[in-house]
């Protein structure tokens, strides 16, 4: 299990993987903030991007932040990095 830090965007036009907020992978997602749409598109959006189930994704911090962390079942840290780095590169 790894610890995903993430910013989040809601209200976008789509879900997508939107780069980086300083170093915290930026995803924007098309869910409102209300009712806690946006936490469950981020959620989904996360599943999607890794190609894992929903259930393998926990919101476990930020629920009425834009900065969140989340649970991630089934991958490394280092997995999660590296599949971050090859959608989108960052450049130092």
């Amino acid at each position: 299990m790894a610890l995903l830090r993430v910013r989040v965007q809601p209200g976008a036009r789509r879900t997508r993987f939107a780069g980086w907020y300083g170093d915290a992978p930026k995803l924007a997602v098309a869910a409102p903030p209300v009712g806690g749409a946006a936490n469950e598109a981020a959620v989904a959006g996360l599943a999607k991007l890794f190609g894992i189930r929903r259930r393998q994704v926990q919101l476990v911090a930020g629920v009425t932040s834009r900065n969140k962390r989340f649970e991630v079942e089934g991958m490394s840290s280092d997995e999660l990095s590296d599949r971050l780095l090859e959608l989108n590169p960052r450049l130092d």
